[in-house]
């Protein structure tokens, strides 16, 4: 962990210096929670950076234009895109592998998974994801939709209307199973 330590050390500096450092701690905790992860912020941090590139494209995103140089010392995964504006605390993705995320904005504590598609339909057109939203596996989510708060979007699923708050959607096309709680089988 001593190597981790050096390499990961001006991404440490980074974050305590930078402007959005609560937004990044608030990833940080929730990433060690996922993965139940007992560490202090700082050791924690330097985990996460040297064991899990996704986090690491997610840091990169929230510093800028500086990630260009801290990326010579610890890579961004390459098949993870991440070019949404606006991204609330807490974002978790758990194997980014092959996943576009370029929503309009993205909701506070949000988790995404691999193979996720998250687009436009049109130059202009791109969903919004509020707080609390799971994104599963091979979903793809298009167009200017708006995915309401605490919904889940099943694997492989396409979603390409906007999906109620506290909703579970599936299929091809996505359509709600359950409804706060309760099961349904409703059309979008």
């Amino acid at each position: 962990m001593t190597a981790y330590r050096l390499i990961c050390l001006p991404h440490l500096m980074v974050w305590k210096l930078h402007s959005g450092k609560q937004v990044i701690a608030a990833d940080i905790v929730r990433w060690l929670s996922e993965y139940r992860l007992n560490y202090s912020m700082n050791t924690g941090f330097i985990f996460l950076m040297s064991h899990y590139p996704e986090f690491r494209n997610l840091f990169y995103y929230r510093v800028g234009s500086i990630s260009f140089l801290l990326n010579i010392l610890c890579r961004r995964m390459s098949t993870l895109y991440i070019t949404t504006p606006e991204i609330g605390e807490g974002l978790f993705i758990q194997h980014g592998f092959a996943t576009v995320i370029a929503a309009k904005s993205i909701g506070k504590n949000c988790w995404i998974n691999q193979q996720v598609t998250i687009g436009f339909s049109s130059n202009d057109e791109c969903p919004v994801l509020e707080d609390g939203v799971t994104v599963n596996a091979g979903a793809k989510v298009i167009g200017g939709i708006r995915i309401g708060t605490g919904s889940q979007i099943g694997a492989n699923a396409v979603v390409v209307k906007d999906v109620p708050p506290g909703c579970v959607v599936v299929g091809i096309p996505a359509y709600i199973i359950k409804r706060n709680g309760k099961k349904v089988k409703e059309p979008l």
